[in-house]
């Protein structure tokens, strides 16, 4: 999983980046600080991988993974190169979801674009240079359906499509929120625009908004309002704390955050609300030699889940031995969970669930 963190110059996202990779990532107040996209690769936490660890007395252990690309900020006029617009605009379409951080703060130390703070005017902001942005690319591509729509019956469909979209476009209406049936919608994704990109909304808080999780903080309940109207997702995240944490172990840090009220790190709170917008869940194997989880699309069969691992083990999937992590664990062996008949054998119709812990068979 690949998600780009972007916004408006100076609202946190360099500051975000840099709490949940560790990589040292430039962050100032000024805008434009970010240039070239930084990258990042995060562990995604699930306690359930230490536990199985000590259970089978794992030699490695090896936990999901999400890309972070930290992008420069975007101003008004980026889709026609104003500011850094034409490189942000470019690494964009190289990400599954973006994560779109907005000041939710106020600070008269730190510097705001335009003066104020107002998360949705600067959600309006980006969303525009998106949508010009796409603009662009229906035109193009509209101009080499129309040559052909005359003896081209696809063609003559996708122009369709594509008219239909520039019209959605025009009224300020963002791709991923237009109105389609499934092949129409198909053959939309790969037109790979800017604004059909699944979009997380990171609150960037200050810490006095850490212990209700934002309740009170009307610039968290506006972009709250929007993402629920989006089918999108919102989540609330101080970068400021997050950064200073960073550093901490993992007991220092729940510690720390217990003694603020918060229950998880934004980083715990970004991971759920990305896997719930992407519609992902975790399956598990484990043994003596590896502990390690797998991130998958729900609705996964068993052997596409077993192609996750090798391709192999797809192709000459055979049945995938199952066994819940709660019982796993409850039991503490997997001899007596198959004992007590919790292992279970499935075939290739099985769909995976988040928690399976699963040993799959194959012959090629």
């Amino acid at each position: 999983m690949k998600l780009g963190i972007v916004g408006l110059p100076n609202v946190g996202k360099s500051t975000l980046f840099n709490s949940l990779t560790k990589a040292g990532a430039d962050s100032a107040n000024y805008p434009f600080c970010t240039i070239e996209p930084n990258v990042g690769v995060v562990f995604v936490p699930d306690e359930r991988l230490a536990h199985l660890e000590k259970l089978y007395d794992a030699r490695k252990l090896t936990p999901a993974v999400i890309e972070f690309v930290d992008i420069a900020g975007l101003v008004r006029g980026a889709s026609k190169g104003e500011g850094l617009g034409n490189q942000f605009l470019s690494h964009i379409r190289e990400v599954d979801a973006v994560v779109h951080v907005v000041r939710c703060f106020d600070d008269g130390n730190v510097i705001h674009v335009d003066n104020t703070v107002d998360p949705l005017r600067d959600i309006e902001t980006v969303n525009l240079e998106l949508i010009f942005s796409d603009l662009d690319v229906i035109e193009r591509r509209l101009s080499k359906s129309l040559k052909n729509v005359k003896n081209d019956k696809a063609a003559h469909k996708e122009a369709e499509l594509l008219n239909a979209l520039k019209a959605q476009l025009e009224k300020g209406v963002c791709a991923r929120l237009a109105e389609l049936d499934a092949e129409d919608a198909e053959t939309a994704a790969s037109f790979n625009l800017l604004t059909a990109k699944p979009v997380l909304y990171a609150a960037n808080v200050g810490e006095d908004d850490i212990a209700d999780n934002g309740a009170k903080n009307p610039h968290v309940a506006a972009v709250r309002e929007l993402a629920a109207k989006e089918g999108s997702e919102a989540f609330v995240v101080c970068a400021k704390l997050e950064e200073e944490i960073a550093g901490l172990e993992d007991d220092e840090k729940r510690m720390f955050l217990s003694e603020l009220g918060a229950e998880k790190s934004g980083l715990d709170n970004l991971v759920a609300a990305s896997y719930k917008l992407l519609g992902l869940i975790s399956f598990l194997t484990a043994g003596p030699k590896e502990v390690r989880a797998w991130t998958i699309k729900k609705g996964t069969k068993a052997p596409q889940a077993a192609g996750k691992i090798h391709s192999d083990f797809e192709r000459g999937f055979i049945r995938a031995e199952i066994v819940n992590y709660d019982d796993l664990t409850r039991l503490a062996s997997y001899a007596l969970a198959k004992e007590k008949g919790l292992v279970r054998l499935e075939g290739k119709d099985y769909v995976v669930r988040d928690g399976d812990v699963i040993l799959f068979r194959f012959n090629v």
